[in-house]
């Protein structure tokens, strides 16, 4: 197979496209987030999946599963929970069953950014969305991710 066959072709075609409208998609809700809460994407993001932490057996991460979680490495995902942290939404303490793990905890403060920037990210999300509809070439990958149900 030689990278001028149709399917390697179309292949990079797709990929893309997807990058195309991940880009699209990012660059709006970063303008949207930073204009009405002084958020990045990434700062969004790392605050949302900590605030879905629990209790529970397995509710905490580490800092490798948020790592994973928001798309970065550990050292980045370390430098953001340390300038969420400066910023008073965030706090670590030790893990009381392992005093080498450290967790970190959403603050009152973080709780309450996150849920009014939720409705911006949400609604910049699909203003992004609509706009990358009408782009004949993003069309097809819009209609799959409004097809997604995650919260099953």
């Amino acid at each position: 197979m030689t990278a001028t066959e149709p399917a390697l072709t179309a292949l990079a075609q797709g990929w893309c496209a997807l990058s195309l409208l991940h880009g699209r998609i990012e660059a709006h809700v970063e303008r949207a987030l930073q204009a009405g809460h002084d958020l990045s994407v990434r700062e969004y993001s790392l605050l949302d999946v900590l605030s879905r932490q629990h209790d529970g057996e397995g509710g905490h991460l580490q800092m490798k599963q948020v790592a994973d979680a928001v798309v970065l490495s550990q050292s980045a995902t370390t430098r953001l929970v340390t300038r969420l942290e400066d910023r008073g939404l965030l706090a670590r303490y030790l893990c009381p069953t392992d005093r080498r793990g450290i967790y970190t905890d959403v603050s009152e403060a973080g709780l309450q950014l996150l849920a009014a920037a939720r409705p911006t990210n949400d609604a910049a999300l699909r203003e992004a969305l609509d706009a990358a509809a009408e782009n004949p070439e993003l069309a097809p990958l819009v209609r799959v991710v409004k097809s997604l149900n995650t919260s099953a």
